[in-house]
């Protein structure tokens, strides 16, 4: 740069003038452009394409009216990635992100670019995040609208292709999951201008029929662009006001649609929703050996505790066992007779000795009417003596008489002799049901005589 005093061709004095050269020119204007565009989005279409040695990209941008030129070195487009990896070419539509600079020997306006994809796809995720924003706005995706599924699915809906990976994929983990598990297939398109169309036509008609207990959405993974179909807004809309708990399952764990968001339940993939809508058989077994465990152990301890009552119920009964209260007034009827007996003696014996002490008085001169006085207060004595004791006999009798036949009364044996028998099992158990035997148990049963053993031949309930 260079300054000094100038002087006009009329030999006037001029101010002192800024001079540049091209290079600082050149410097100051890149300076300038990369401070205040550091970092925008276009779109165009490739041309004028070449990748020399270096590994870098040269290429112009360009549509209907205008084009510049772009450059991308080889530390940024190795992390491109466009579909069948294949290389940008003259013609591709794409969408950048890039900085304004300019190449100083030149003076060439460009761009450094950073990052490149297909524009048509660029252009789909910014609908696809504009339309999530609104729907999310609307509270389209709030949990509390998220409708839980049925604990156990026994009819299940699926809105797919009929001839698309995803359903081959579904119905191979329920045939080994849940075989019992009834599918019912919507068919339509998950790709293409009709898919939604078809979608939408599919979702109505089960909610007409109204014939299962969830829906399956689902296809296989794919570009953006082959999923588009489940990023529609009508579709969206439809899936959030579905009576039926629907499950969404579209692509691979990371690919995400706007189904999944309206859906009740969103699945990673079309196997993962075939394995939450279905019950592994094997656990279900398993649950049950459990559950048939603790019954039969319950039953047990049940058994146990009945077992115990009745050994209990035995002891408090054993007092009132008739045969035991017959043994009982006998006991009381022989001792009674054993102090009549007693009494007798005692009376017999205090007779005996009066009868030898009047002997003697008469022995020592007493007159015969004193004896014949004595003789007859002697029987008169004895009669009494013998009628007392004949009626507490006649008593006890009448009262052993009288507890015999209360006994007899409610006695098994009494009811053996009227032609009844009683059946005991192999335990010892009184047999009261024939649903209590099995076939090959071995029966004693008693009569009023005797006893005979059998064996269970055959049961009639």
């Amino acid at each position: 740069m260079f300054y000094g005093n100038d002087t006009t061709s009329d030999g006037s004095q001029e101010s002192t003038r800024n001079v540049l050269t091209v290079s600082a020119l050149n410097r100051a204007v890149r300076r300038l452009l990369e401070s205040n565009w550091s970092s925008i989005w276009l779109v165009g279409e490739i041309s004028n394409f070449s990748a020399p040695g270096s590994g870098h990209w040269y290429f112009t941008l360009k549509d209907e009216q205008a084009q510049i030129r772009a450059a991308m070195f080889r530390g940024n487009n190795m992390r491109v990635r466009l579909p069948n990896n294949q290389r940008p070419g003259n013609g591709m539509q794409v969408m950048v992100r890039a900085r304004i600079s300019l190449y100083e020997p030149r003076g060439d306006y460009q761009l450094i670019v950073d990052h490149l994809e297909p524009a048509g796809e660029g252009l789909l995720q910014q609908q696809y995040e504009a339309l999530k924003r609104q729907l999310a706005a609307e509270g389209l995706f709030a949990p509390e609208r998220k409708k839980p599924l049925p604990e156990r699915i026994r009819t299940l809906g699926v809105i797919t292709s009929p001839t698309g990976a995803a359903i081959r994929d579904v119905l191979s983990v329920l045939k080994r999951r849940d075989p019992n598990l009834r599918i019912i297939i919507y068919p339509a398109q998950v790709q293409g201008a009709e898919a939604a169309t078809q979608l939408l036509r599919a979702l109505a008609t089960a909610q007409r029929r109204n014939e299962v207990d969830a829906l399956l959405l689902t296809r296989g993974g794919g570009s953006l662009e082959d999923m588009w179909c489940f990023n529609d807004e009508t579709l969206a809309r439809a899936i959030s006001v579905c009576p039926i708990p629907t499950i969404s399952a579209v692509g691979h764990e990371i690919d995400f649609t706007i189904a999944d968001f309206v859906a009740d339940v969103r699945a990673p993939t079309p196997s993962a929703a075939a394995e939450l809508v279905s019950q592994d058989q094997g656990e279900v077994k398993r649950h049950l050996a459990l559950i048939d465990q603790r019954l039969q152990r319950a039953w047990q301890h049940q058994a146990q505790r009945q077992q115990v009552q009745l050994h209990h119920l035995r002891q408090r009964l054993q007092p009132l066992n008739p045969q035991q209260r017959l043994h009982s007034q006998a006991q009381q009827l022989d001792d009674l007779n054993q102090r009549a007996q007693r009494a007798l003696q005692r009376a017999l014996k205090h007779n005996k000795q009066r009868w030898f002490n009047a002997a003697e008085h008469v022995q020592k001169g007493h007159l015969l009417k004193q004896i014949q006085t004595q003789q007859g207060l002697h029987n008169q004595g004895m009669k009494q003596v013998r009628q007392a004791l004949l009626h507490q006999l006649q008593k006890a009798n009448a009262r052993f008489h009288a507890c015999q036949q209360a006994l007899g009364i409610v006695s098994p044996l009494n009811t053996l002799q009227r032609g009844y028998t009683i059946t005991f099992a192999a335990d010892g158990s009184i047999v009261r049901k024939a649903e209590a035997l099995n076939q090959g148990d071995e029966l004693r049963t008693r009569f009023a005589e005797g006893e005979v053993t059998s064996t269970v031949t055959a049961i009639k309930k």
